[in-house]
């Protein structure tokens, strides 16, 4: 498959470059954090991003959606990453409608998601740091069941309609089965949420569930199956989380080379200085490389192909790296002042190392592949 996207997804891109620069520039995330948004995006935004047709983009033409893939899926949360605008897409219109695909609950939540009206959240992690571990529990209770635990770094948990839930209903934390996936609505007797604003300004929450009562229809997939739903999430969330990574690596680097262009010292433009032309050099190519990988995984993933999982950690783990170079490189070339706020430089930093985090780390992904290499 070509590493390049087709001249459909070039208008796709296009239309999303503009659409998000307008609507949701850095500008916007500026205005909610200094309004201290309680829900951390704008509603409004998000109604905007329906009405364009981007929510639909992986929901089947059949359900109502674009019946399109990843590659398409990437291109916009790229532009949502340049631009660092607060929404919900990832986790509602990529993670959560590929674990709803083939389920009962799809026909349920998938025109509120359509329609801008429906926000998803996924509460899949219990620890610190990303695992594929899972403890909290899911017990038998009448015709449905009964959810005990905690969950964190629900991103949107505290105003979400939709929260998707892995519980286990057999064997232990560790093992890949015996794990179940719960489509649970907001205001569910027992679960109260603790909203935190993270270091970019947008807000998770930890979620308790105190004995939450479900009953069997909020199953998404089959009892004690749940592993196959979890996987299309988290591929799909890793590859997403990817995309927007990249675009927040683009946008760090555009930002740093226009202000190598215009910063002058001594008379000349430090842009001219031959060492910091090697670093600029070095970080286009690191973000080159990423940028490949992303789109492999993109591709694969739509061709359900065998090898998209190990795919997709490349994805996530490059991305990360590079990201990183790119937003500590801004940082360093715009000198001290790229610690402050009148600059967007250090947004970029905060939004990278929160988004680094999500769905597993460089290291987590690093380490995966290498257990799945036998070593």
């Amino acid at each position: 498959m070509p590493l390049y996207i087709n001249d459909e997804q070039t208008m796709l891109r296009d239309t999303a470059r503009d659409f998000v620069a307008e609507r949701a520039p850095v500008s916007h995330m500026r205005k909610l954090r200094d309004a201290n948004d309680a829900a951390g995006f704008s509603r409004d935004l998000w109604k905007s991003f329906a009405e364009m047709g981007f929510t639909g983009i992986l929901i089947g033409e059949a359900d109502g959606g674009l019946g399109l893939g990843h590659v398409d899926a990437g291109i916009v949360l790229e532009e949502i990453g340049r631009n660092l605008s607060p929404s919900p897409f990832l986790a509602t219109a990529v993670a959560a409608v590929e674990a709803l695909k083939g389920s009962a609950q799809a026909a349920r939540w998938f025109p509120g998601i359509l329609a801008g009206d429906t926000i998803a959240a996924l509460a899949i992690d219990e620890g610190a740091k990303h695992r594929d571990s899972v403890e909290m529990k899911a017990e038998r209770s009448g015709n449905g069941f009964r959810l005990s635990g905690k969950k964190q770094f629900v991103t949107h948990g505290h105003i979400a309609d939709l929260i998707i839930v892995a519980a286990r209903t057999a064997g232990s934390a560790d093992d890949a089965n015996g794990i179940t996936l719960f489509a649970v609505d907001k205001g569910a007797a027992g679960l109260t949420a603790e909203a935190e604003r993270l270091t970019d300004s947008s807000i998770a929450a930890r979620l308790e569930f105190d004995g939450v009562e479900v009953d069997a229809d909020a199953v998404i997939g089959e009892v004690d199956a749940g592993r196959d739903p979890l996987d299309r999430l988290l591929r799909a969330g890793r590859t997403g989380a990817s995309a927007e990574l990249l675009g927040v690596g683009g946008g760090a680097m555009d930002l740093t080379v226009s202000y190598l262009r215009e910063r002058k010292q001594f008379g000349v433009t430090i842009g001219s200085f031959q060492a910091l032309q090697h670093r600029a050099a070095h970080l286009y190519s690191e973000m080159e490389v990423a940028r490949a990988a992303v789109l492999k995984a993109q591709q694969l993933l739509d061709a359900g192909d065998a090898g998209a999982d190990a795919a997709v950690s490349v994805a996530k783990a490059m991305t990360a790296l590079a990201t990183t170079l790119s937003v500590q490189e801004g940082v360093q070339m715009h000198g001290g002042i790229g610690m402050t706020d009148e600059y967007d430089i250090g947004f970029y930093m905060k939004r990278a190392r929160v988004l680094a985090e999500m769905f597993g780390d460089a290291n987590f992904h690093a380490d995966r592949l290498a257990r799945a290499a036998g070593y």
